[in-house]
């Protein structure tokens, strides 16, 4: 049954017959020119994580730039005062004095 099943199955195109639009994604408006090593849709949470970063990135350079404070940046970005201190101290955690290139060997995109 098993063989019949098999055989009864169509075979995959070749590259050169399929019809393949590259739509991209709201961060890259071509996958095939995309920045990104792996596609974000390929990790686990890439999406969530990649976005989240961004936000937390945003976070500490108006902290420290800006020198907004804590309740005003939950504010900001409609998030709880705990979420903000969250994202400072993970930043302080990946900024190493010691390392030559001010970044822990942690994976971020």
């Amino acid at each position: 049954m098993e063989l019949e099943t098999l055989s009864q199955t169509k075979p995959d195109l070749v590259p050169e017959y399929c019809q393949y639009q590259d739509e991209g994604c709201e961060l890259a408006q071509s996958c095939l020119n995309c920045p990104f090593p792996s596609c974000i849709y390929d990790e686990p949470r890439g999406r969530q994580r990649l976005l989240k970063n961004s936000r937390d990135c945003q976070i500490v350079t108006l902290f420290k730039n800006e020198g907004k404070g804590v309740p005003e940046l939950a504010v900001i970005f409609g998030i709880s005062r705990r979420t903000v201190q969250r994202a400072l101290k993970n930043y302080s955690t990946i900024i190493q004095p010691g390392n030559s290139h001010g970044i822990n060997n942690r994976q971020h995109f």
